[in-house]
Parts: C-alpha cells; sequence; structure tokens
C-alpha cells in the first residue's frame, strides 16, 4: 500500500490515541514494527495560536518516520491554515484530519465526527487542508457516522476522494456508540468496494487472528491498531513476522524490559511529574497476565518519585529473572 509517495511495507499503523502515543510510545511501537505511527490528536486553534503545549504533542525526531500528525477543529480556514503551520514548521511524512473523535467536548463545537453530520463542511475542512499543503499527503480518520440511522461513510467516502485525500482510515463505530458494542468491519468493506484510494481498516483488531480476518472479511488495504496495542505493542512484530498465535503471549522477562525501555524514553523526553504519571499509566496496561502482576502494578501506581519507580522495577527484575 502506497499513501502518496510513502511506500508501506506492512500495511499496518499505529493509531493516534490521546495520552498515549506521545514520542516514547511511537518509537517502542515503530521499533516492534509499525509502518506508520501518528502524534496524539492537536487542536488547529492551538496551532494558530502557536500554545507551547499543542507543539509539544506534535514534536517528533527521524528514527519516527514515515509519521503523521492528526488535527481536527471546526473552521475550513483555521484547519488549513494550522496544517500550513505544521508542514513548515516540522514537516510530517502525512497530516491527517481527524472526523472520527466522538468525545462530546470535541464534537459540541462541531469538530471531529461531529464533521459527519455536515458533509459541506467536512468537504471545506478538507478542501482547505489540501490546497494549504500541497506536498504532504493529507489523510482522514473517521467513523461511519453520527449514528446507526445517519451512516455516511460510503457519501463522505466518495467526496474525499474526489476531492484528493490520499486515504481513508475508517473507524466503523458511530459517534453515539462511542466505543461500545462491536465494530461494523462490513462498512470497511462496503467504503472499499465504493472508492479507489486506499482504506484502512480500524476498530477491534486485538491480535494477529483478528488482524488477519479483518483483511478477509474487508479486502480493506491496511490496518489501523489503536487500544489493541496498548500495554501490548508486541502486537506490531507478531502480525509483522506471522508468529503463530501461542506465540504471542508475553515473556515476563519481556514485560520487564519494554517497562525498563518505556521508562527510560520517559525520563529522556519527559519532565518529572509528567514522566511519573505516564509511568503508571503505562504500566498498569503492561503489568497483567503474570503472576503477581497485581502486586507490581499496585507498588507502581503508589510510587511518589522516579526513584521508586526505579526501585520497583529492580524488585520485579530480581523477583522475576
Amino acid at each position: 500500500m502506497n499513501i502518496g509517495n510513502i511506500e508501506l511495507k506492512n500495511n499496518i499503523l499505529l493509531a493516534p490515541m490521546a495520552g498515549v502515543t506521545d514520542l516514547p510510545f511511537r518509537l517502542i511501537c515503530k521499533e516492534m514494527g509499525a509502518d506508520v505511527v501518528y502524534t496524539e490528536f492537536v487542536s488547529s486553534n492551538g496551532i494558530i495560536r502557536e500554545n507551547k503545549k499543542t507543539f509539544d504533542l506534535i514534536h517528533f525526531i527521524d528514527e519516527e518516520r514515515p509519521i503523521g500528525v492528526q488535527i481536527f477543529g471546526e473552521d475550513p480556514e483555521i484547519v488549513g491554515k494550522s496544517a500550513k503551520m505544521i508542514a513548515q514548521r516540522f514537516n510530517p511524512d502525512i497530516i491527517d484530519i481527524n472526523f472520527g473523535c466522538p468525545v462530546p467536548k470535541v464534537t459540541k463545537k462541531g469538530a471531529g465526527s461531529a464533521a459527519l453530520k455536515d458533509l459541506t463542511l467536512m468537504e471545506e475542512i478538507t478542501s482547505s487542508v489540501i490546497s494549504n499543503v500541497p506536498n504532504i499527503p493529507i489523510t482522514v480518520k473517521m467513523r461511519s457516522g453520527w449514528s446507526q440511522n445517519e451512516l455516511v461513510h460510503i457519501d463522505a467516502g466518495k467526496r474525499l476522494e474526489k476531492i484528493g485525500v490520499q486515504a481513508i482510515t475508517l473507524h466503523p463505530r458511530t459517534t453515539c456508540q462511542r466505543f461500545q458494542g462491536n465494530a461494523d468491519w462490513q462498512l470497511i468493506k462496503t467504503l472499499k468496494e465504493n472508492i479507489s484510494i486506499p482504506v484502512i481498516g480500524n476498530g477491534d483488531v486485538e491480535n494477529q487472528k483478528d488482524f488477519i480476518k479483518m483483511r478477509k472479511e474487508t479486502g480493506c488495504d491496511g490496518i489501523m491498531i489503536g487500544r489493541g496495542a496498548l500495554g501490548n505493542p508486541w502486537i506490531f512484530r507478531n502480525i509483522n513476522n506471522c508468529l503463530p498465535l501461542k506465540s504471542e503471549e508475553k515473556d515476563i522477562g519481556e514485560i520487564i524490559n519494554i517497562c525498563h525501555k518505556h521508562f527510560n524514553l520517559l525520563v529522556k523526553y519527559k519532565e518529572e511529574r509528567v514522566c511519573l504519571n505516564l509511568t503508571k499509566k503505562h504500566f498498569s496496561w503492561y503489568l497483567k497476565g503474570f503472576d503477581n502482576a497485581s502486586f507490581w502494578r499496585k507498588k507502581i501506581l503508589f510510587s511518589n518519585s522516579l526513584d521508586q519507580v526505579i526501585k520497583v522495577l529492580g524488585e520485579m527484575k530480581e523477583y522475576h529473572l
């Protein structure tokens, strides 16, 4: 699969996730075999105001390439200008427009998946981005519609293809569903049958078996993994290496090693308070599925300093290895 002039080897991507896909986690997933990684989504209004926290979310290093920056907003002019600023300041490989976020604080302003209620606005936002950034592939991540009675993925897909979008990722849930129920993969299939640009499937892929099943059932060109990678960056390696399902069982030694690696990256790129909070968040996902996992997870969660985390990691390594 190609996205513009970017060639993907394994057609597997890390989804943008707020509060998760920062530089350290992206580096780990890239090392594990994700073809493309995405930043956390960033506000076009924050970019226009040159907000430091917003720019910090975009910051990446060359080892992460190819990398996409995902933006959201409700005003076509502002979203377009913000995309141009991102291109000039950061030069990512892809700029992705978020038409999929179902969170009320985003949708109540008309951004995210709320744009699917007004496809003319969706077109205007997308066209503005494409005209402002002619030399970087523009992609879209979207949901299937606002509700089950308002499925618009095919109409939206055709419009987006016509105005120059290079690929579409479809999460086949509606805004009203949020993350409840099952993703309806057949909607990915129908979108793929109706447009010619690459279609990337997203939703409920937790392992290699799900990956193979989605590709077979939908005919999609690639697959984007989000929640399936939480505490499980090995998913990219297992899929890429076509490992048997029994090989997907995580080894305690590897879990400890990835905890050390992730922690060291957080120390390198984050200030202490943020580093401690993110360590607790990610370790609560890593430290599951083995003997005494809850014991070590609690010790990390009750750590009050980076030195305490280092001490717990040392104790865990000594106990298990």
